[in-house]
């Protein structure tokens, strides 16, 4: 169980709970700071003093006054005039991963939210109470409004309590409305007063999370990148001397130094390594360590930024040390939406590299002696295609991800009459992301495979041959998995079992993860 505490939420916690649904609690001091600032905000609710969001209007009605009477009705208002999200629904990893990122920033006590609010949230992750959240519409400044006012539909319990207009979950594989699955799975829905909605609803949740979970992704990615490249590099006969620690000290990049030692380490005992008498490779084998090396840079600097933005609080107005309610910005998604065109451009270029070792391994002119297309050539070249379309299929995913890694943090338009005039856009550089991870998942997928079918067919030209020690492991774990085909078969049935065991949290994933740690 993961204890929540407003502070130390780590993305390993969050990828436990949103993937492996690991479950979550409150901390004693989170569960004071929240009641003492809800307390704390009912008394300032009750002076004369214009709070945003509590007492007057939101966006460009802030300058309206509320009367407390008119509370209930504001926050219902705001939640229901919010939820206009659309597009295809979000997977459940996500909204999960959301609805513990917004627990975690309200537990930090600066928010003034009712504490049952609080509790109903850790009650619908624990029992799988999980709206389903449209994944388009927001601008990730604001927060993710329309998004989070969506999750605040099943929450919300209003006079009227309209079973349709609750929103809509899946609970225990079934579609409900929020209303029928908060009470099959016996928790209570709440009214909304004070600073509750906006509370729930403002700061860049789905944003962050996305983000957080990609991170993740993008750790794995790297090290089957490197097992993918060592592969590459023993069907193709490449060359170590670009991996050696003298060449990776004198540039003095971290992540190129440790790309470069996991290189040497799981090519270790390869007689295919060296064995030509090429002068030195191409840059997608020679100039891997660089590449990798930056993306690695890249992911450890987006960790440290999204890391600090899950255990922030990011509502406005939040309540000072003084017990004042101060307002600001902290729901501006930009250190979010940059963090995501960061990695977005690390990952394309992730899978740009592996796309262009995959092209070499099917050009019989650039793989040092393999057969065109990696047919195997005893069962004859043009009445088999061998693997070719495999790497179209790359190609393709490649030239996708070049489009989605345009920046999206440096798009804006205005909104709310020109009062939030510059917008993050943060929400659409985070999706961009997690498309890319996945498209970037394929692509080095497709380069295990070809470089595998390239090992077999190089150890027919040299039968005595022998892998490294590490490229050995991740051949075997391939090979027991994905056969040999000498003839060509319907490779996209193949591929399609092979992206599900690279996406899922498999067993052959992890295994595969495992082998560089």
């Amino acid at each position: 169980m993961v204890e929540i505490t407003g502070k130390d939420l780590t993305i390993l916690d969050l990828v436990e709970i949103a993937k492996r649904k690991k479950k979550i609690k409150i901390s004693d001091n989170a569960r004071r700071q929240i009641s003492s600032s809800y307390k704390k905000m009912l008394v300032l609710a009750d002076s004369e003093e214009a709070i945003y969001g509590i007492n007057t209007g939101f966006g460009v009605f802030s300058d309206k006054r509320i009367s407390l009477k008119e509370s209930k009705k504001l926050n219902r208002n705001l939640i229901f005039s919010h939820a206009v999200g659309t597009g295809d629904p979000l997977p459940e990893e996500i909204v999960r991963a959301a609805m513990v990122v917004r627990i975690n920033a309200l537990a930090k006590g600066l928010s003034g939210v009712k504490p049952e609010i609080v509790y109903t949230l850790v009650e619908m992750v624990n029992k799988g109470v999980i709206p389903i959240i449209p994944s388009q519409g927001s601008l990730g400044s604001s927060g993710d409004l329309c998004l989070l006012a969506q999750l605040g539909l099943v929450i919300l319990r209003d006079e009227k309590d309209d079973d349709q207009e609750s929103g809509k979950v899946i609970y225990e594989n079934e579609l409900l409305s929020g209303k029928d699955a908060m009470q099959r799975a016996g928790i209570g829905r709440i009214e909304f007063s004070h600073k509750d909605g906006l509370a729930l609803i403002n700061g860049a949740t789905f944003s962050a999370a996305i983000t957080a979970l990609c991170v993740s992704k993008a750790n794995k990615l790297l090290n089957i990148a490197t097992e993918a490249l060592g592969l590459s590099l023993e069907a193709m006969c490449g060359r170590s001397e670009a991996f050696d620690k003298e060449i990776q000290a004198a540039r003095n990049i971290d992540g190129q130094v440790e790309i470069a030692y996991d290189i040497r380490n799981i090519i270790s005992g390869s007689s295919f390594i060296d064995s030509l008498d090429q002068i030195q490779d191409a840059y997608s084998l020679r100039c891997a360590p660089q590449v990798h090396g930056a993306i690695k840079e890249t992911e450890n600097f987006v960790n440290r930024i999204i890391s600090r933005e899950i255990n922030a609080a990011t509502d406005n107005p939040l309540l000072s040390n003084r017990d004042k309610f101060i307002s600001g910005g902290n729901f501006h998604g930009e250190p979010v939406g940059m963090a995501a065109d960061f990695l977005s451009i690390a990952i394309t270029e992730l899978g740009a590299i592996s796309e262009r070792r995959i092209f070499r391994l099917m050009d019989k002119n650039l793989n040092n002696g393999l057969p065109s297309m990696l047919v195997d050539s005893s069962e004859g070249e043009g009445v088999n295609s061998g693997i070719m379309i495999l790497q179209y299929t790359a190609a393709a995913l490649a030239l996708e991800n070049q489009t989605l890694a345009a920046p999206d943090s440096i798009k804006s338009l205005p909104t709310s009459a020109n009062q939030e005039d510059h917008n993050a856009n943060a929400f659409n550089a985070a999706i961009n992301l997690w498309k890319i991870v996945i498209n970037t998942t394929k692509i080095l997928s497709i380069e295990l495979y070809s470089a595998s079918r390239g090992i077999d067919l190089r150890k027919k030209i040299d039968p005595l041959g022998r892998l490294g020690i590490g490229t050995k492991k991740v051949y075997n774990l391939i090979r027991k998995e994905f056969p040999f085909y000498a003839n060509d078969m319907q490779w996209g049935l193949e591929m399609e079992r092979f992206y599900q065991l690279m996406l899922d949290n498999s067993d052959f994933k992890n295994n595969l993860f495992s082998i560089l740690i």
